[in-house]
């Protein structure tokens, strides 16, 4: 069995999730990074699927979109759920919590206006749904207490979120219980203090508290 390529550039973004899941649960792989725009990454992309990134490359095939990575990785690794019920219910997760992310990029990319009222109404009004749907399986993550592919993408956006407000996530105890527990597993926390020592971008621009 090769060891898993994991493409992308030199900032968390949607491969965040990926490595996650890669270290979390101690599957050895290879984080090769591009910087953003450069001239290499212009070579690179006129090779892959779709011409972008993340884009995994195992056991003699390339996978290219995250949630098609993030799936395959799932059902690899056992982290899909014990059913075909739990399956659907991580898919959804996992789709909520992207369709969150689109407002949050939206802020970062191109309105620096919307900050306000995305920390204040947007992004609170959708952490209250995800509470919801957090509590309908009661545990420390989304089922149960073990993480399935789904814990991954929500507690690299609820780190996100709180790189924007340190106080964002106190009305929503259960996702800041996911939160502070990702933060204490024994195979992230290393990895997780040396990215923020490291002062690693979330995305391409970075914007973080004020």
């Amino acid at each position: 069995m090769t060891v898993p390529q994991l493409y992308y550039f030199t900032i968390r973004g949607f491969a965040e999730y990926i490595r996650l899941l890669f270290i979390d649960n101690g599957i050895k792989f290879e984080d090769i990074r591009y910087e953003y725009g450069g001239k290499e990454w212009e070579e690179v992309k006129k090779t892959m699927i779709f011409g972008q990134m993340p884009c995994l490359k195992t056991d003699g095939q390339e996978i290219a979109q995250t949630g098609a990575i993030m799936r395959y990785l799932a059902r690899k690794h056992n982290l899909n759920g014990s059913s075909e019920e739990e399956a659907t219910f991580l898919d959804m997760f996992f789709e909520g919590v992207r369709d969150v992310r689109m407002k949050y990029v939206r802020y970062i990319y191109y309105d620096e206006e919307t900050r306000e009222d995305l920390v204040n109404k947007t992004l609170p009004d959708c952490l209250g749904k995800l509470e919801k749907l957090f509590k309908i399986h009661s545990g420390d993550f989304i089922i149960g207490n073990k993480p399935n592919y789904a814990d991954y993408i929500l507690f690299e956006e609820l780190d996100a979120y709180h790189h924007l407000d340190a106080h964002i996530l106190d009305k929503f105890p259960g996702l800041k219980g996911l939160w502070e527990k990702m933060w204490q597993r024994p195979n992230l926390k290393s990895y997780l203090e040396k990215r923020k020592a490291d002062g690693v971008w979330i995305n391409a621009i970075e914007k973080g508290m004020k």
